[in-house]
């Protein structure tokens, strides 16, 4: 292959600079496009717009990979935790053992978070949807570490600043649940791993005992949502943070995109439609069909992927934790009869599989978030949890390239030419 793109314009022909990825990916390189011609490109969604070059997480959708740093995401769940996932993830290699403790000790140094904090989660309303009450606190936190807020962050600054946000943010969420619950806040444990403390910190009234299991499956839930590429979060973080922006606002934004049902609340959107079908008298075989019927409105949530054109990797996985935590907590509960009716007819029904709408990541998890006990609405808060370390090292490498630039789309404009003015009493 050439090592560039021709491009006809009519009146001119252009080279364009061919790139390729280490994983085989090309693409062509348009940044000298306008430049050089007058002509931007157009492309609604970024469907097709590489807006950056990146080391941290490669997946091919055609086939179904996902890796972490060349890790692939199976082994990653199998063998490895979220701790550990997240080391690999803002710093590009698995951690040492010392590297690794001294990376949860950091963690848990910054894992209290500040009495006002505390007071500003209890003013919020307890109907208040937690993602807003993720995000402004999240942002607040700028507030309380004046000496991360500088334009020229330096590496332990970096670090600090991924201690205070893996640190800090599940005991934040927790706080909500237990303020939405009427109930008194857990300060987190020292004693009790990562994924353990939180547990504790949600549920750990007198006589609850964290069941490992259900905690590993949880882990495992948390690794699988650690990144995911270019997605509209990550993206949103890139954008805000190529203004220098500081971590918690830039973090703070990452959560509102997430927050959407098209991304992070798909999650809730199943289980959102999981129970308007129990209301409607359960039969999800009838549901099944409006899916498939072309004049029906109804959308099947949580099947299928925007990237994914084969079956999601991380769903392959999940499932697996998804029955662990059922099976270990024999939970009985018609929603989750209902989900699991749906997978099954869906994994066997031609109409589904010969589209490849497979059961997708925010399906599963749904259904153990559920099972679990924890409300709908926090559901979204959980990917959050999870998708810290991705984030981070989204910015991260953001701010550590050379030739960064702030993000500043281009558009072409297709208002009036002309419009007269006229004065506010005249019109």
């Amino acid at each position: 292959m050439s090592d560039a793109a021709k491009l006809d314009l009519g009146t001119q022909t252009v080279e364009l600079p061919i790139i390729e990825g280490s994983e085989g990916e090309k693409a062509i390189d348009i940044s000298a496009l306008r430049s050089q011609t007058g002509f931007i490109t157009i492309d609604p969604g970024y469907g097709n717009t590489g807006s950056c070059t990146s080391g941290i997480t490669f997946l091919n959708g055609e086939v179904g990979i996902l890796k972490y740093r060349g890790v692939p995401i199976e082994v990653l769940a199998e063998r490895s935790n979220f701790l550990e996932v997240s080391y690999l993830l803002a710093h590009g290699g698995l951690p040492k053992k010392a590297e690794l403790e001294h990376f949860s000790n950091g963690i848990k140094k910054h894992s209290h978070i500040p009495s006002e904090i505390l007071d500003m989660v209890k003013c919020f309303p307890k109907t208040a949807h937690p993602m807003g009450v993720m995000s402004a606190i999240t942002s607040a936190l700028s507030g309380f570490n004046d000496q991360l807020l500088t334009s020229n962050v330096t590496d332990e600054q970096k670090e600090e600043s991924m201690s205070i946000l893996l640190g800090q943010l599940p005991v934040i969420a927790a706080a909500f649940y237990r303020h939405s619950q009427s109930k008194e806040f857990i300060p987190p444990r020292e004693d009790l791993d990562y994924v353990s403390n939180f547990l504790n910190m949600l549920f750990g009234d007198d006589g609850y005992v964290v069941d490992p299991e259900v905690a590993r499956a949880l882990d495992i839930l948390l690794i699988l949502h650690g990144d995911h590429e270019q997605n509209c979060s990550a993206s949103t973080v890139r954008m805000v943070g190529s203004s220098k922006a500081n971590i918690f606002a830039t973090i703070s934004a990452g959560i509102d995109a997430l927050w959407g049902p098209l991304h992070g609340g798909a999650n809730q959107a199943v289980l959102e439609m999981l129970a308007a079908i129990q209301e409607d008298g359960g039969d999800y075989k009838k549901f099944l069909a409006k899916a498939k019927d072309k004049e029906d409105p109804f959308k099947l949530m949580g099947f299928g992927h925007r990237v994914y054109k084969n079956f999601d990797p991380r769903a392959k996985i999940i499932k697996s934790a998804c029955d662990t935590i059922l099976n270990k907590l024999g939970v009985k509960d018609p929603i989750l009869d209902i989900a699991k009716g749906l997978e099954e007819q869906a994994l066997v029904d031609k109409y589904f599989v010969d589209r490849k709408l497979y059961p997708n990541v925010d399906f599963y998890s749904g259904i153990i978030y559920k099972a679990l006990g924890i409300p709908v609405n926090m559901f979204t808060v959980m990917f959050i949890l999870g998708r810290i370390p991705g984030w981070f090292s989204q910015w991260k490498e953001l701010i550590e390239d050379p030739k960064m630039r702030i993000c500043r789309p281009r558009q072409i404009y297709t208002g009036n030419t002309t419009l007269n003015y006229s004065d506010i009493g005249e019109r």
